[in-house]
């Protein structure tokens, strides 16, 4: 017999390489055959109810990095609450409607307006739908545990019919209008757009100062003056209407390079510098008040220019005189409607000029801007010309600028139920607090809501319209069209003429001959997704309302949250989220964004396929994602690494527990060695900062750090290191042993169960090795925290033997770089304790050597004088020698005891008396 099958070395069939990309695939395989998602939904029926809604991610392509993160977040969430005493169904969604998908298949060459409507919208849905089975296979890849089969879809007729009952019951309150309104316009998607669907970026822009001749000066101006204004957008000349001024505002009469002209006084010092006046000098004052009513001419037209008292006109820039176009802003529109001044709106829905801007039909606007400028200088109104770098409204999906035009379009008043919203904000717990902030400011700042859209693919407004234009909205026909759409799909909108749509036998005043037609605009995308709430959270049994928590990216604050409490509160009156939490975004290492054009992305599927998926799950647990992300694939790499050291040390653990039977062997608590009662303490601590700190605070990031500090720290630095000389060598049966054992088995179980959430293959393979009755760990419980009996007395302890540890490892690593010793087996330490540090290891009752891994260890008796070579603290000095006696063959260690039994020579007396009495038979015959 040979010596090394003496030792008790740990077996277990769990291998070292995870092999994750065939494994998990293997595991996914088992769960869906057992339905193991339904499983623990059986189990939790008649728990507390915890609903986290999912924000539809838009049904285009593979998932990117931050699909990922979102919901990997999400599954973490949801796995950690079914498992913690909840029912979670997690129910995914998507989003499908809207311009992205109409851009795909243009891009396909499919032409829109050249097909029935009908056929075009299949297409649409066709494409969707496929995209829709792309993404649901890549987010099951992640391992993600949800309703699969029946997931909500934005473009599904009972989703359809739901969201048209929103629709009638904001109309019904009164809350939906249609008015000729500047918005958000995209030529480049010929549609209105919302604010959510604005991007920023910067653009050169011309800069002139303009002049208007005075008309009527109400005999406070002479009719030589002019009004000068500025402006960054020439095309909005030919909308030109009026010049507003402040009221409040002291203005000036300057006679400059021998001309007069009108400007906020002050603002004079600038537009003087700007434009270059040389000799200027200040004819006279007025108040803003006084210039209310006067009159200009138009710079190149026929037209007179009123000027109208505006509280938007401000000091900050431009001349105090504002250039006041209502067709083509907001704050225009506003200050002419209170005058009675008509709206006009020159520019088509390509971003052309009409037949209402002589001279300019046909050009597009932005090509008008160097054509107006020349005209001005020709005619002389034209003062100076410039141009600047500014931040520009564009549209998100196009990337093209856009412009304020006035159009017919639906809105819905948010003033109308402004105040219920920022109240229901109020009472939102805001697990990210500044979300609180970021979205009351939009829904007190922002204006109504333009919620018709010129496309095709999407929810038509359920609106018809009487022979003598009146709009129809009733509740009777809200109810017919959401019972046809539920039943038929909201194509049937477009198959059918709006009489057959209409409830049999319907009747209006405003249609005397009983004809009728229909809306033929679409509704916003994000009245699409901020219908969910009455759509899924109260159309499904399975689910409530409102939900517990709203999770995405903080992008969404201006997106679906805002749309959805809007919804919400319109017709239920409160926020259909308890809580929401925000990400956000996945960078780049250089805090760029990641895009294919610049070759900076990373597919999850190709880390997925080279690295597993439960090593894209940890990347998620160990981030911050309150804030963007950077990530690249060497940051992948040193997850991988972080995730091959916790592998090897629950390897190790089940390694050590192969001949463990918990049932018979485990020892009690109170029975356990003084370091073993520490290992539990500080397991179970670790439990409830996981739970409590990290799971319960949605805080992974907390989770994975002490989930990595323990296995590092707490086992692999600490407890397994010294370990080996326990399991290994003592005899199988030994309370040292079965001590040591009962502890592993403890972190073994626990752990994980509590990396079940963020690693659930990896987990469910450890289960698989473990003796539990669960078949799988997916189906039990988070572990509890428990306290023991003395247990600070014992930390206290241990934690300050910690401090003796790295004193003693300090001084071990000077031997060794002294040439001393070797490995720290190859020590005699001898301690020279003061007072205090001398009752601690009394205390301790333990086989320092042992835990500190050195062949022998001595503490010096009181007022022994300290060898000048020890190493010194201020409590302790730590003498490191070569230890005396020969190797033990079989523990390693060097002793003076070595060869003292006959019949094991190369032994020491402890493993001697072990193998005696394990191996009698073969001790008489000899070993090897």
């Amino acid at each position: 017999m040979k010596m090394k099958e003496t030792l008790r070395l740990g077996k277990t069939s769990f291998p070292m390489r995870a092999n994750l990309p065939v494994r998990e695939l293997d595991w996914q395989k088992d769960w869906e055959e057992v339905d193991i998602y339904e499983e623990r939904q059986k189990i939790n029926a008649d728990k507390p109810t915890f609903i986290l809604h999912d924000g539809p991610p838009y049904a285009n392509g593979n998932i990117h990095l931050g699909h990922a993160l979102n919901k990997v977040s999400k599954d973490i969430i949801v796995r950690y609450k079914s498992m913690s005493g909840f029912r979670a169904p997690f129910v995914p969604g998507w989003d499908t409607h809207g311009l992205p998908i109409e851009q795909v298949l243009t891009k396909k060459d499919v032409k829109r307006k050249e097909m029935p409507r009908a056929e075009y919208l299949k297409m649409c849905e066709e494409y969707a739908l496929s995209q829709v089975d792309k993404q649901r296979e890549d987010f099951k890849r992640l391992g993600v545990a949800a309703d699969w089969e029946n997931p909500y879809v934005t473009l599904t007729p009972d989703y359809e019919a739901a969201q048209i009952r929103v629709f009638g019951k904001m109309a019904d309150k009164g809350y939906i209008y249609k008015g000729l309104k500047p918005i958000y316009w995209s030529p480049s998607s010929e549609s209105s757009l919302a604010e959510a669907e604005i991007e920023y970026k910067d653009v050169k822009s011309p800069s002139i100062y303009v002049a208007f001749d005075v008309l009527d000066g109400k005999d406070m101006l002479d009719d030589d003056t002019q009004f000068v204004i500025w402006t960054t957008t020439p095309w909005t000349l030919p909308a030109n209407l009026a010049i507003s001024v402040n009221e409040n505002f002291t203005y000036v009469v300057v006679e400059a390079d021998g001309k007069k002209y009108v400007v906020a006084k002050d603002l004079l010092e600038t537009v003087t510098n700007a434009i270059g006046w040389e000799n200027v000098a200040v004819v006279k004052e007025l108040k803003g008040s006084d210039l209310e009513g006067m009159v200009a001419k138009h710079p190149f037209y026929d037209r007179e220019s009123k000027v109208l008292a505006g509280d938007h006109v401000t000091l900050e820039a431009g001349t105090g005189l504002v250039h006041t176009a209502p067709g083509h802003g907001e704050d225009d529109y506003i200050v002419c409607r209170k005058y009675g001044i008509d709206v006009i709106s020159p520019v088509d829905g390509r971003g052309v000029f009409t037949e209402e801007a002589p001279g300019f039909e046909g050009i597009f606007y932005d090509k008008a801007n160097p054509i107006i400028t020349e005209l001005l200088d020709e005619n002389g109104h034209l003062l100076k010309l410039d141009f600047f770098t500014h931040s520009y409204p564009h549209d998100w999906r196009t990337k093209k600028p856009v412009i304020f035009r006035a159009t017919p379009q639906w809105f819905a008043s948010i003033d109308k139920f402004r105040e219920d919203i920022l109240t229901e904000i109020d009472g939102v717990d805001w697990i990210i607090p500044w979300g609180r902030t970021r979205l009351y400011n939009m829904v007190r700042d922002r204006g109504d809501w333009v919620i018709s859209r010129q496309r095709a693919w999407g929810v038509p407004l359920p609106i018809f319209y009487a022979e003598n234009g009146e709009a129809i909205i009733t509740p009777e026909t809200i109810d017919h069209v959401a019972n046809l759409f539920s039943e038929h799909g909201s194509s049937i909108w477009f198959e059918k003429e709006a009489v057959d749509l209409l409830p049999e036998g319907f009747t209006h005043p405003g249609s005397p001959n009983g004809e009728f037609t229909k809306e033929d605009d679409i509704m916003d995308v994000w009245f699409d997704s901020g219908s969910s709430h009455e759509a899924v959270l109260r159309g499904r049994e399975d689910l409530s309302f409102p939900a517990d928590l709203y999770l995405e990216g903080s992008d969404q604050y201006r997106g679906w949250f805002n749309s959805s409490i809007t919804t919400s509160v319109a017709i239920n009156g409160v926020a259909p989220y308890k809580a929401v939490l925000s990400q956000g975004f996945t960078l780049d290492p250089q805090g760029r964004k990641q895009s294919k054009s610049l070759g900076n992305t990373i597919e999850p599927n190709k880390v997925i396929n080279q690295m597993g998926a439960d090593i894209l799950r940890l990347w998620v647990a160990s981030v911050d994602y309150e804030s963007d992300v950077k990530v690249d694939m060497n940051t992948l790499n040193q997850i991988s690494e972080v995730y091959r050291k916790i592998r090897n040390t629950m390897r190790f653990l089940l390694a050590n527990t192969s001949d463990f039977d918990a049932k018979v062997d485990r020892v009690a608590y109170e029975d356990l060695r003084s370091v073993d009662k520490y290992m539990m303490i500080r397991l179970n601590q670790e439990i409830k900062t996981i739970r409590d700190q990290g799971y319960d605070k949605y805080s992974f990031q907390t989770v994975y750090r002490a989930f990595v500090n323990f296995c590092t720290n707490d086992l692999s630095a600490f407890y397994l290191d010294f370990a080996k000389d326990v399991v290994y060598i003592e005899a199988g049966m030994s309370r040292e042993r079965r001590a040591m054992q009962t502890v592993f088995y403890d972190i073994l179980v626990n752990l994980t169960k509590l990396m079940t959430p963020l690693m659930p293959h990896t987990a469910e393979e450890i289960w698989s090795h473990l003796q539990e009755e669960e078949k799988y760990v997916q189906l039990t419980e988070m572990p509890g925290y428990q306290e023991f009996a003395n247990q600070e007395e014992i930390l206290e302890l241990w934690e300050n033997f910690m401090e003796i540890r790295s004193k003693v490892l300090k001084a071990l690593e000077e031997a060794r770089d002294n040439k001393l010793i070797g490995k720290s087996f190859e020590a005699k330490v001898t301690l020279f304790p003061n007072e205090p540090m001398r009752m601690l290891l009394t205390a301790l009752n333990t086989n320092l050597a042992q835990v500190l891994i050195v062949s022998d260890l001595e503490v010096a008796r009181p007022n022994t004088e300290i060898p000048e070579a020890a190493v010194k603290f201020d409590d302790i000095a730590v003498l490191v020698e070569p230890a005396p006696g020969e190797t033990c063959q079989r523990c390693r260690a060097i002793k003076e005891d070595v060869g003292s039994h006959k019949d094991l020579p190369t032994l020491c007396n402890r493993c001697a008396a072990i193998v005696e009495e394990m191996f009698p038979d073969e001790v008489r015959e000899g070993l090897e």
